[in-house]
């Protein structure tokens, strides 16, 4: 018997890339746009595509030092100076640096005679001297339309756009061409994206009276890429994407404990309370003391003088404070020591999307090691459930991934379902507490339990709770509430 030695294939080089330097981006594209080759961006009106061309530039100069040429067809140079300076873009200082060249050309549809000479001669000499004259890497071409906006021969038309790119890549700089959207097609002409080494589709959509904007790679010659539907933001300092697919199943699983801040709910937990970068649950009708339970975690986290991100949603950062006085916490000691931040925000002002990303790009800018939301059920206010899990499965899966602890919050609507998380996360969740009231003997009383704790030895006996003057209070069993409310200690909150 003969053996067959097998010789190991050579591996393909990785193919080029240009990091565009845009928060998230480069994580969906697999590393930057292709080194050398012409992107098309396309999209309908004021989705983003001039502004994500410009921010590539602009990234493009100042971190990766490659000089830019910015070739507009609709707006001036003083326009789209001006517009792009809420950004903090500052073009004219990066034009005196010799860094960047804006570049005007006023394309007269009545004026373009279509005829078999038709070329673009003029528009490569003009685009030459632009980029020999910075030493330029990155162009951009802003929009294609206006350029062949006089053209209905699909023939010149296919002819000139192959020229125009293959123009560029002899060039070797790596080009941004932005696009119209068309009807039924990503582009007015329906041509650009097969001749395109890449196609990144950008949306702008109204559900419901809630805006979202949404990003998509169609195609990527020679790389792999991400293929689902990314929200992104328009923010003060630019373009920032949620790369969804990049969180998963790959958080490490902590061994060390955190308390939760109350005392008594820690010994129901094993004695020493959560896991680290675990997500928790506290669940319950209305007025039972979820918010409680969340404000005790958040300042635990401050007095082991870690950084915690409470994000509020039905309440204002000022009643919220007010209200967990009532009860001996005073988070405003925590917001003046910078380690309690408290965003607030009614769920129904943005998409959900929006909102998972303005969440996510929070906590990757303060980087917590303690976050709260506050109710997620809220969020049903934005969007279907499917879709309110979709995010929250995203969130939970990302802060586990930055090793946050994090407790979530959910109203229940009472009777045979409370057991049942209205949000449809509970399966996401390490350790599910849920709160009830009950009536007897006149008064209300409230009770707290644990429904699941996974990794650890829990009380499977129902105890009771109290919220008093002094904070949270928990019995042994659900027959031992005190009946007065403690009078607060002069030492609360401290």
């Amino acid at each position: 018997m003969t053996s067959t030695k097998r010789t190991a294939e050579p591996i393909a080089p990785a193919l080029p890339k240009s990091p565009t330097g845009i928060l998230g981006l480069d994580e969906i594209i697999g590393g930057g746009l292709p080194k050398g080759r012409p992107t098309l961006v396309c999209g309908g009106a004021g989705c983003g595509k001039t502004l994500l061309a410009v921010e590539f530039l602009v990234r493009g100069i100042t971190q990766y030092d490659e000089p830019g040429v910015f070739l507009a067809f609709e707006e001036s140079a003083e326009e789209l100076t001006q517009n792009v300076r809420s950004l903090g873009f500052d073009l004219p200082d990066l034009i005196a640096r010799k860094k960047l060249v804006v570049d005007y050309v006023h394309v007269e549809r009545s004026e373009i005679d279509e005829t078999g000479e038709y070329d673009l001669e003029g528009l490569f000499i003009r685009l030459a001297y632009a980029i020999d004259s910075v030493g330029a890497k990155r162009v951009v071409l802003d929009t294609i339309e206006t350029l062949f906006a006089g053209l209905s021969d699909a023939a010149i038309l296919r002819a000139e756009l192959r020229r125009l790119f293959r123009w560029l890549k002899t060039k070797g700089v790596t080009a941004i061409i932005t696009g119209e959207r068309g009807a039924g097609t990503l582009t007015r002409h329906g041509l650009e994206e097969y001749v395109s080494d890449c196609v990144i589709l950008l949306d702008h959509r109204v559900t419901e009276q809630l805006s979202t904007r949404r990003m998509r790679v169609v195609k990527y010659r020679g790389s792999t890429h991400a293929t689902n539907e990314f929200p992104f933001l328009i923010e003060a300092n630019g373009i920032s994407v949620l790369p969804i697919t990049s969180v998963g199943l790959e958080h490490i699983a902590h061994e060390e404990r955190v308390s939760s801040g109350v005392a008594a709910l820690d010994s129901m937990l094993g004695g020493k309370g959560f896991f680290r970068g675990s997500s928790n649950l506290v669940s319950g009708t209305a007025g039972t003391g979820k918010t409680s339970i969340a404000a005790h975690f958040a300042v635990a986290a401050c007095e082991r003088g870690e950084r915690c991100l409470f994000f509020a949603f039905e309440e204002s950062p000022s009643q919220l404070l007010r209200n967990m006085s009532s009860i001996g916490l005073d988070l405003g000691r925590w917001v003046s020591k910078g380690l309690l931040t408290v965003r607030a925000v009614r769920p129904t002002l943005f998409g959900l999307e929006s909102h998972l990303a303005a969440m996510i790009k929070l906590s990757q800018e303060l980087k917590p090691q303690a976050i709260v939301v506050d109710p997620v059920t809220n969020f049903l206010a934005a969007g279907s459930g499917g879709d309110v899990k979709s995010m929250l499965v995203r969130l939970v899966d990302l802060f586990k991934t930055q090793g946050a602890t994090s407790l979530f919050t959910s109203l229940t609507l009472g009777g045979e379902d409370e057991a049942k998380s209205d949000a449809a996360i509970s399966s996401l969740i390490d350790t599910w507490l849920l709160l009830r009231d009950t009536e007897a003997q006149g008064e209300r009383r409230g009770t707290i339990a644990v429904l699941k704790s996974r990794g650890m030895p829990h009380s499977k006996k129902v105890h009771g709770f109290q919220l008093t003057d002094a904070g949270i209070e928990v019995s042994q069993t659900n027959s031992t509430l005190p009946k007065v409310r403690k009078k607060r200690s002069k030492g609360g909150g401290k």
